[in-house]
C-alpha cells in the first residue's frame, strides 16, 4: 500500500507525537486512580448482580451511551444477561424493557444528564436497583441510586480538558472489572464464553467435536485383515483418505495402512502383491473417540505427526476418519 507523505511540518509532527504520549498518561492514570479509590460499592454490586433473577439494563448518554453499549456487550458475552436501553428513548416507551426483575447500571459522567435525570423517578417507583457510574455522589443520579461506584478522573486528555477521552476510558475500565469480577462469582469458564461466540475461533475450537467433522458411514476406508493387497489398494483409492483401517468383523480395528506405508515397503523392495492387509497393516494405530473435541484432533495428530485418525464410538468400534484436510475446512485449524 502507498502512503500518502506526511503535510505536517517537523515541528507539528513532534506536537502530535506528544499529544499522543500524554493522553496515554493521563488516560493511565485515570484507570490507576480507579484503583485507589475503589471501595467496598464494588462488590456490594457484584452481589446485588449476582442475586437478581434478570437483566443488567445499561443507560448512558452520549459518549457515556457508546460505553454503555460496549459494557452491555461484555457482561451478556461473559454470562451476565445485560442489554442497552437508551435514556432518551426509555422516555417514550423503551422504560417497558425494565422489569421487577433487573437492575439499572446508569453511567453519566456528571450525574445530571436532562435524559437520565428524566426516568430516575420511575425507575425508583418501579422499585429497580440502581448503580450509578459517575464521578459526583452529590449529583441526582447517585441520590436516587442503590450504590454509587466512583469514576471521576483528575483531568480530560483533551488538551481543552472538555472532549470526554479519560472519564470515558475510566468507566469502560469499571465496566469491565465489574464483568470480569462477575464471571469469576459464576465460575464462567472458557466454555460457557465458547457457546456465546459459537461463530468466533474460540467457539469452534471448544464446541466442535470429532463427529461433527470426521467421515462416516460408506466414506470410512476400510478393509477385513484377509483383504488383499489390491483390494487394500483401491478402497483406499476410492475413499480419498490415503489411509484405510483393517478391522475384524465385529468392526474393532486391528491396523492400518497408509501412503507412508506403502512407499515404505516399495523401499524394501518387497513384492506387495501376494500380501494381504494384515501383513503390511500397521497394529495398534492411533485412535481417538468420536465424542473428543476436534481440537483434540488436531494436537494428537501433531505430536503423532500423522495426518489423519481413526475414530472410534464408545463400543471401541470404528465410526469414522479425519485428516488435516477436514479440520481445515471445519476452521479448526
Amino acid at each position: 500500500m502507498t502512503v500518502a507523505p506526511s503535510t505536517l511540518s517537523p515541528a507539528a509532527a513532534a506536537r502530535a507525537v506528544a499529544l499522543a504520549h500524554a493522553t496515554f498518561d493521563i488516560e493511565a492514570a485515570a484507570v490507576l486512580g480507579l484503583k485507589a479509590r475503589l471501595d467496598h460499592a464494588f462488590a456490594q454490586t457484584v452481589s446485588l448482580v449476582l442475586g437478581i433473577s434478570g437483566r443488567v439494563v445499561v443507560m448512558g448518554m452520549g459518549k457515556s451511551g457508546h460505553v454503555g453499549r460496549k459494557i452491555a456487550a461484555t457482561l451478556a458475552s461473559t454470562g451476565t444477561p445485560a442489554l442497552f436501553v437508551h435514556p432518551a428513548e426509555a422516555s417514550h416507551g423503551d422504560l417497558g424493557m425494565v422489569t421487577a426483575h433487573d437492575l439499572v447500571l446508569m453511567i453519566s459522567y456528571s450525574g445530571e444528564s436532562q435524559e437520565i435525570s428524566a426516568i430516575l423517578p420511575v425507575l425508583k417507583r418501579l422499585g429497580v436497583p440502581l448503580v450509578a457510574m459517575s464521578s459526583n455522589p452529590s449529583s441526582s443520579m447517585a441520590q436516587h441510586a442503590t450504590l454509587w461506584l466512583n469514576t471521576a478522573v483528575d483531568k480530560e486528555a483533551c488538551p481543552l480538558n472538555l472532549a470526554p477521552t479519560a472519564s470515558t476510558t475510566a468507566q469502560l475500565a469499571m465496566g469491565d472489572a465489574l464483568a470480569v469480577a462477575l464471571l469469576d462469582a459464576r465460575g464462567f469458564k472458557a466454555e460457557d464464553f465458547a457457546r456465546s461466540h459459537p461463530g468466533g475461533a474460540l467457539g469452534r475450537k471448544l464446541l466442535t467435536h470429532v463427529s461433527d467433522v470426521m467421515r462416516s458411514g460408506d466414506a470410512v476406508p476400510q478393509v477385513a485383515s484377509t483383504a488383499s493387497f489390491s483390494d487394500m489398494m483401491r478402497e483406499m483409492s476410492a475413499k480419498g483418505l490415503g489411509a484405510t483401517a483393517v478391522v475384524d468383523d465385529q468392526g474393532a480395528v486391528l491396523g492400518i495402512f497408509t501412503d507412508g506405508d506403502l512407499r515404505r515397503w516399495v523401499e524394501r523392495g518387497v513384492d506387495l502383491r501376494a500380501m494381504t492387509a494384515q501383513d503390511v497393516m500397521h497394529a495398534k494405530p492411533t485412535t481417538i473417540a468420536a465424542d473428543a473435541l476436534a481440537v483434540d484432533a488436531v494436537e494428537l495428530m501433531e505430536r503423532r505427526q500423522i495426518t489423519s485418525v481413526l475414530v472410534l464410538d464408545a463400543q471401541g468400534k470404528l465410526c469414522g476418519a479425519v485428516n488435516t484436510n477436514d479440520l481445515m475446512r471445519a476452521k479448526v485449524i
